[in-house]
């Protein structure tokens, strides 16, 4: 149980650390969020707990395989605020067509022999 308090403290303080800066400074916060901390922390936690190469190989590849769909959130919400939209309904867009991005890369991406 201390383990997994440990790893939910180190992750939450990184997306913490990243929200804080961005509070000052946008651009410097998104690069600290836009860096694979996440995934990087994600693929040491899983070796930790597993040291699975080929568990973790499988991880990293579906990992961007996933990454591809969420970008285009990051267009959607700053084109609806700027057009006015509130920030919830935006983000409600974007998280939708996110959602939708997701289930058609897990329908196609299977036909191309790749598996996640």
């Amino acid at each position: 149980m201390l383990y997994l308090i440990i790893k939910a403290a180190v992750s939450g303080v990184m997306i913490a650390l990243g929200s804080e800066v961005a509070r000052r400074y946008p651009g410097w916060g998104a690069l600290i969020i836009s860096l694979p901390l996440v995934s990087i922390l994600g693929m040491i936690w899983l070796w930790r707990d597993t040291g699975d190469e080929a568990r973790l190989a499988d991880h990293a590849q579906a990992t961007f395989w996933f990454v591809l769909p969420s970008l285009p959130m990051f267009l959607i919400v700053p084109a609806l605020l700027r057009r006015g939209v509130a920030f919830w309904p935006a983000l409600a867009v974007g998280c939708a067509v996110t959602v939708l991005l997701y289930a058609t890369m897990i329908q196609v991406l299977p036909r191309f022999g790749v598996r996640l």
